[in-house]
């Protein structure tokens, strides 16, 4: 569950900006829990076809609990196919898809609405309801479900507040800019608190700021909150982003960024790189910059 303490983000100590060692420590201590050794999402060997064309080949691939594996690779390579295939909103031809070492990879639609309320699921353009205000969104799948009117508007407010925008609860999607859809989009997605979220291109066509924004939030998740995500981007900001700063509380109960150093090392982020439907490249950010693939080269440098 996500903890008060990070979603309000509040403390009542004076500000200070240092980061304890003890916060930093706790966002990258070893867990000793055998069910962390199962992977959230697992790939093996995952093919699948669109009109006699490979979308993917033998795809195979772990995403690990509290890791976001960021799937990197350009339009057609098969990334989005991949979420889709999670959702079981496909099929593969063959192989097999796990999550949580469950095996999905022939669940009947009944069986996939078990398995994607523990999924949190974020557009690429928000997928709001235009009808429905900041707060109705939000609080679409609780309604659904029957939850009492005040145990909704606490969890609404709740989200709202992770995403930084509680001030925008009775406004109407049409007042928002692009990048206030997206958090709005992630706040519905949280709600119930999901251990596995997935990105489809989430910052797309949003100015830089903004898709920092956007990323931060990811990073709050996978470092403060354990969750395991699949992030599927284009833009190599992204990468930058993720791969190099981590998010921690610091003395004055404050969520702030640091940056990647000596004293700690990123190993809860990795890339995965795709053309064609094939796995091209799996590892370390920094691994993938030094790799020598030409395509990979001219991909990194913005195509």
């Amino acid at each position: 569950m996500m903890t008060q303490d990070s979603i309000d983000q509040a403390g009542n100590q004076a500000p200070d900006n240092r980061v304890s060692n003890q916060a930093a420590e706790s966002t990258f201590r070893e867990v000793d829990d055998s069910d962390r050794a199962i992977p959230a999402i697992e790939f093996r060997d995952v093919t699948m076809m669109f009109d006699g064309h490979e979308v993917l080949n033998n795809l195979s691939f772990k995403v690990m609990k509290g890791e976001t594996k960021i799937i990197l690779g350009g339009s057609g390579c098969g990334k989005s196919t991949t979420i889709k295939l999670v959702l079981g909103l496909l099929k593969p031809d063959s192989g097999q898809i796990l999550v949580d070492g469950e095996d999905i990879t022939q669940y009947s639609e009944a069986q996939m609405m078990r398995v994607r309320k523990k999924i949190g699921m974020i557009f690429q353009e928000g997928a709001l309801f235009d009808s429905l205000s900041v707060y109705e969104n939000v609080a679409f799948k609780l309604h659904e479900q029957g939850v009492p009117e005040e145990e909704v508007e606490a969890e609404v407010r709740r989200m709202l507040r992770f995403v930084n925008l509680e001030d925008a609860i009775d406004k109407m999607p049409s007042e928002l800019s692009g990048g206030m859809r997206r958090r709005v989009g992630i706040a519905r997605a949280l709600v119930g608190d999901p251990k596995i979220v997935m990105f489809d291109e989430p910052t797309a066509g949003l100015d830089p700021p903004t898709a920092r924004t956007i990323c931060e939030l990811a990073m709050k998740l996978r470092d403060l909150e354990d969750v395991s995500s699949i992030f599927v981007t284009h833009e190599m900001n992204n990468l930058d982003y993720l791969c190099s700063e981590y998010a921690v509380v610091d003395d004055a109960g404050e969520v702030v960024f640091e940056k990647e150093g000596e004293k700690l090392c990123l190993i809860n982020s990795k890339v995965l790189m795709m053309r064609d439907g094939q796995v091209i490249f799996s590892g370390t950010d920094e691994t993938l910059r030094k790799a020598d693939d030409k395509y990979i080269q001219k991909f990194l440098r913005g195509h």
